[in-house]
């Protein structure tokens, strides 16, 4: 999502969000005049308008699946991914995939920030699952730092297969940059094939939803 776009959801849709979903913001100053990789614990559909509610009026964009079928709704889904930026990803497709993981590398060395929940999937538990390494090569690819946030009470507002609720119930706690300075340059000219990059993506990938948990469930 460009600038412009990004300016005019903070004075529009942003404060309408606020209203009707979020009873307290904690950390928002971590986030850096830089651009980041934001990253998220994944409770509902909702999850999307709150990281867009922090990310707001910044440039970014995040990674839409596509390889769900609807002829009701899939022209319109291409028409919002085109205008906000959203990067298509056909989880089905290994080519697609490695496109769109290209394609969100380019956005982050272009100032963007991106916006990934690691899980890889909501929730169905309410519970923090386990991490996917895409953030740590994300961030191994690209030297920008990962933003670190947990979001609460969304997955009791928007459980999967259920109706919406509209209630003031969600806090996001927004956590501090991680650089991981001494992992990006030991990655420096490392086979992305090899078993050491593969340890060096599993601790990332760790410490950060280590990261995640601590401020999901922090008081």
């Amino acid at each position: 999502m460009n600038k412009i776009l990004s300016t005019i959801l903070k004075i529009t849709l942003a404060p309408l969000v606020g209203f009707l979903f979020i009873k307290e913001v904690k950390g928002k100053d971590n986030f850096p005049k830089r651009n980041v990789i934001l990253a998220s614990n994944h409770q509902s559909y909702l999850d999307i308008l709150l990281c867009g509610y922090i990310c707001v009026p910044r440039k970014y964009t995040h990674i839409g699946q596509v390889d769900r079928e609807n002829k009701g709704w899939s022209g319109l889904r291409d028409f919002i991914y085109s205008l906000g930026e959203v990067i298509p990803v056909n989880r089905k497709d290994d080519e697609s995939k490695k496109q769109a993981f290209l394609s969100a590398v380019n956005f982050l060395k272009n100032g963007y920030s991106l916006v990934i929940y690691p899980e890889g999937t909501r929730t169905r538990t309410g519970e923090v699952g386990k991490g996917k390494w895409g953030v740590a090569k994300f961030f191994l690819e690209t030297g920008v730092p990962i933003l670190p946030m947990g979001i609460k009470g969304a997955f009791e507002l928007f459980p999967p297969g259920e109706k919406p609720k509209v209630k003031k119930n969600i806090r996001l706690n927004i956590g501090k940059p991680l650089f991981f300075k001494e992992e990006f340059e030991t990655s420096k000219g490392m086979d992305r094939d090899s078993k050491e990059y593969e340890n060096l993506c599993i601790k990332i990938t760790e410490k950060v939803m280590e990261e995640i948990k601590k401020l999901t469930y922090e008081d």
